[in-house]
C-alpha cells in the first residue's frame, strides 16, 4: 500500500477508474465488452501516476470481478507463463501492455493475502511474480531503449514504475543472482548516470541485511557492489555515518591515511562507483596531505604528473565540486587526470573560467529543479562536467529523442575537451548556444524546440544543461537543408559536431522512398573505408558520426539511430570488429537475427560496443569517410558483401529492397 498522500491528479483518476469499473461490474454480459474501453483508459490514465501501481493492486479483486481479463488468456492466471509477460510489457499495443501491468498487480494481491484466488495460491502468485522479474531485470535498471521510445512511448515508462512497484512488494531475494549480474554488466560499461544502480545497490544491501535470505551464487559480486558504496575500507566498513567517520581519518598517520586511500581507489576503480566516505578523505586530504591524492584517487603515473603540474587547479576542483552528496564526480576526475587533457593548453584554463563562472538565473533553477537543494548547482554542474571529461563514453541520451545532441557531446569529450567547456560556459553564464552553419550563426535562444518535445530531465548535469541548446540547433540546421535533394546529414554533421567528420558520405536509402539504394555498392564502399584489409591497414583518426536502421530483438525495423564510430580493430579471437558509441545509455542490445551487441569480453573498452565487421555493417544506413582515402572497394569478396545484405533483407531491408 502507499504510504504518501495521494496526489489530487492521482485521486481525480481513481476516481474516474471506480466509476468505469463500477459501470462494467453492473453492466449486462453482453454489454460489458463496450464498457471495457473506458476502463482501459482510465487504467492506463492511473498507473501512469505517482502511486498508480498501488492504486490498481488495491481494487484488482474488483476489476477482475468486473471482467477485464474476460475472453483473454489472463481471465485464468494458472495457465500463464512468465516468459511471456515481457513481451506483453514490451507490446506497441497499449491495452496488451496495461492488461499484463493490472494482471502482475493483481497477483501481488494475491501473493499479499489481499484476497484468495480460486485459480492461483499466493505461494504461486509469487513464484510466478519472481520469474517475472528475472526475466525482465531491464525493466528494472535500464531506461527505455531506443525500441521501447519509438514504439511504446509513455508506456514504457509506467511498465518501468509497475516492476518497481512489483519488487518492493515481493523482495529481492529470489532475483539476487540474476540483478547482480545484471548491475555487473551495466557498471562495466562505466555510464556516468549511476544512481539507479546505486538505488538498486542499496535495497539489496538491505535485503541481504536479513540473514534468512539466500544470497545464491551472486553472494560475492554483491558483496563488492554494498561494500565500494557503504564500506571499501576498514574505518568505515560498519557504515558509520561520514560525521564520525571523518573524526576518525582525523587520529589516523600518514601509514593508516595511505592504507585508506588505497582501499577507496581499488573498490572505485573495480566498480566505477564511489562512496560518500571517498568524497570525505578525498575532501580532507586536498587539505591535509595532497601527496596522497595521487593514491586516493588511483591514477597512473599520466594521472600522477598531470596532479603534480597542476596540483593548485586538481585541489580547487576538489573543493568547489566534491561532497559525500557528489561524489561519483570523483570517478570522472580520476579518469580526467588518467586522459592527460590537461596538458592540452585551453583546457586548463577553461576549467579556471568554469570555477569563475556566475550561473545564469534560469540555469541555477533548472539545475536545483532536476537534483535538488543539497549540493549548489555550480558544484553539480562541474561535478558532471568532470564525469564527461573523464567518461566521454559514458553519456547517454536518457528517455529522450535526442541521439545526436548526446553524441555530439561525447564526440567532444572524447575528442575536443576546450570545445566541449566552451559550449558549457555559453549554457551556463548565457543561457544560450551560438553554433554556425555554413559560415552563418545560428542562435539557440532564437529557435523553436528540436526533436524533444520538452526540455528532458532524466540527463547528467552537462547533458540537462546544453542538451535542450543543441537540440535546437540541429532541428535547424536540418531546417536549412530542408530543400536540398538527399539526406540533410550530409552537410549537418561536420557543421554540427567539427571539422574532423568527414565530408565525403555515404547512404544506401533513398530519402524520398525510404527503399535501399544500390546496397551492394554502399557495403563496398563501408568495407573500402573502414576495413584494414582494404584500406590500407589505415586506423580511424578522428571518430565518425553514423546512422544505423535501429532494429529490435526480433530484427524488425525501428527507427534511424545516432551512433559514433570509434575504431575498428581485431578482437581477441582475430574477428575484425567495428566498435562504437551508442548514446542510448546500454550498448548491449539485441538487434534480432542473432546480431548481438558486445559490451565485454570482445575487447571493448568501458562504455563500447561492438559487433563483428559484417554485422555491423548490416545495420549502417549512412556514414562518412574521406573522399580521397577511398580504399579498394574492388576487392571486397562478392561472398562478404552477400553475407550483409543477407542480415539486411532479414531485418530492415524487408519491403526495402531493390527490384
Amino acid at each position: 500500500m502507499e504510504d504518501s498522500q495521494p496526489s489530487p491528479a492521482l485521486t481525480s483518476r481513481v476516481e474516474q477508474l471506480d466509476h468505469a469499473v463500477t459501470s462494467m461490474r453492473e453492466a449486462p454480459d453482453y454489454t460489458k465488452s463496450a464498457k471495457l474501453r473506458r476502463v482501459l483508459d482510465s487504467l492506463r490514465r492511473v498507473l501512469t501516476q505517482d502511486g498508480g501501481p498501488g492504486a490498481v493492486r488495491e481494487r484488482a479483486q474488483v476489476i477482475e470481478a468486473a471482467g477485464v481479463f474476460g475472453g483473454t488468456d489472463w481471465d485464468s492466471p494458472a495457465i500463464l507463463v512468465p516468459a511471456l509477460a515481457g513481451p506483453s510489457l514490451h507490446s506497441e499495443n497499449v491495452d496488451t501492455v496495461v492488461l499484463e501491468a493490472v494482471s502482475e498487480l493483481r497477483l501481488v494481491a494475491i501473493a499479499q493475502g489481499d484476497y484468495e484466488h480460486a485459480d492461483m495460491t499466493a505461494d504461486d502468485a509469487r513464484r510466478f511474480l519472481s520469474q517475472v522479474l528475472a526475466i525482465n531485470l531491464d525493466l528494472l535498471l535500464a531506461a527505455p531503449s531506443e525500441a521501447e521510445r519509438v514504439q511504446q512511448g509513455k508506456s514504457a515508462t509506467m511498465t518501468r514504475d509497475v516492476v518497481a512497484y512489483i519488487v518492493d512488494q515481493i523482495g529481492y531475494a529470489a532475483v539476487l543472482d540474476e540483478l547482480g549480474d545484471e548491475i555487473w554488466r551495466i557498471l562495466r560499461q562505466r555510464p556516468i548516470q549511476v544512481d539507479h544502480v546505486k538505488a538498486m545497490v542499496t535495497r539489496i544491501a538491505i535485503v541481504r541485511s536479513d540473514p534468512d535470505t539466500e544470497h545464491g551464487a551472486a553472494g560475492q559480486g554483491l558483496d563488492r557492489l554494498t561494500t565500494a558504496l557503504f564500506g571499501p575500507t576498514e574505518a568505515c566498513r560498519e557504515d558509520p555515518g561520514t560525521d564520525v567517520y571523518l573524526s576518525r581519518i582525523e587520529a589516523m598517520d600518514v601509514e593508516a591515511l595511505e592504507s585508506e586511500a588505497r582501499g577507496f581507489a581499488r573498490a572505485m576503480h573495480d566498480t566505477g562507483l564511489v562512496s560518500a566516505y571517498h568524497a570525505v578523505l578525498v575532501t580532507y586530504l586536498a587539505e591535509s596531505n595532497v601527496y596522497l591524492l595521487p593514491e586516493v584517487l588511483g591514477v597512473s603515473e599520466v594521472g600522477r604528473n598531470c596532479m603534480l603540474r597542476y596540483a593548485d587547479l586538481v585541489q580547487e576542483l576538489i573543493r568547489r565540486a566534491v561532497s559525500p552528496q557528489n561524489a561519483q564526480c570523483l570517478y570522472g576526475l580520476a579518469l580526467l587526470l588518467d586522459r592527460g587533457i590537461l596538458h592540452q593548453p585551453p583546457v586548463v584554463p577553461s576549467l579556471w573560467r568554469q570555477l569563475a563562472l556566475k550561473l545564469a538565473p534560469r540555469v541555477r533553477e533548472r539545475l536545483q529543479s532536476a537534483f535538488g537543494p543539497a549540493v549548489e548547482p555550480e558544484s553539480f554542474l562541474l561535478g558532471g562536467l568532470l564525469s564527461m571529461l573523464g567518461q566521454p563514453l559514458g553519456v547517454g541520451q536518457g528517455d529522450n529523442p535526442t541521439c545526436q545532441s548526446a553524441r555530439a557531446l561525447s564526440m567532444w569529450a572524447y575528442n575536443d575537451p576546450d570545445y566541449l567547456l566552451q559550449v558549457v560556459a555559453w549554457a551556463a553564464r548565457d543561457d544560450e548556444v551560438t553554433a554556425h552553419f555554413e559560415g552563418q550563426s545560428i542562435s539557440s535562444s532564437d529557435l523553436i524546440a528540436g526533436v524533444a518535445s520538452g526540455d528532458p530531465i532524466d540527463l547528467d548535469p552537462v547533458s540537462l544543461l546544453v542538451v535542450p541548446h543543441l537540440d535546437r540547433i540541429y532541428a535547424e540546421m536540418i531546417r536549412r537543408c530542408a530543400d536540398r535533394p538527399g539526406d540533410p546529414h550530409r552537410w549537418v554533421n561536420p557543421e554540427f559536431h567539427g571539422w574532423w567528420a568527414a565530408r565525403g558520405f555515404r547512404i544506401n536509402v533513398d530519402v524520398g522512398t525510404g527503399s535501399l539504394d544500390a546496397p551492394d555498392e554502399f557495403i563496398r564502399r563501408f568495407y573500402a573505408a573502414y576495413h584494414p584489409e582494404y584500406n590500407g591497414n589505415q586506423p580511424l583518426i578522428h571518430p565518425q558520426p553514423a546512422g544505423i536502421a535501429f532494429t529490435d530483438s526480433a530484427a524488425r525495423y525501428v527507427g534511424w539511430h545516432a551512433i559514433t564510430i570509434l575504431r575498428v580493430a581485431n578482437d581477441p579471437d582475430g574477428v575484425v570488429r567495428v566498435y562504437f558509441f551508442n548514446p542510448n545509455n546500454d550498448s548491449g542490445q539485441d538487434w534480432g537475427d542473432d546480431v548481438v551487441v558486445g559490451t565485454a569480453g570482445n575487447g571493448e573498452r568501458p562504455g563500447e560496443g561492438s559487433l563483428p565487421f559484417d554485422q555491423f555493417a548490416s545495420r549502417l544506413y549512412i556514414f562518412h569517410a574521406d573522399p580521397l582515402e577511398d580504399g579498394s572497394a574492388d576487392l571486397v569478396p562478392d561472398a562478404d558483401v552477400a553475407r550483409v545484405l543477407g542480415y539486411v533483407e532479414r531485418s530492415w531491408g524487408v519491403g526495402r529492397m531493390p527490384a
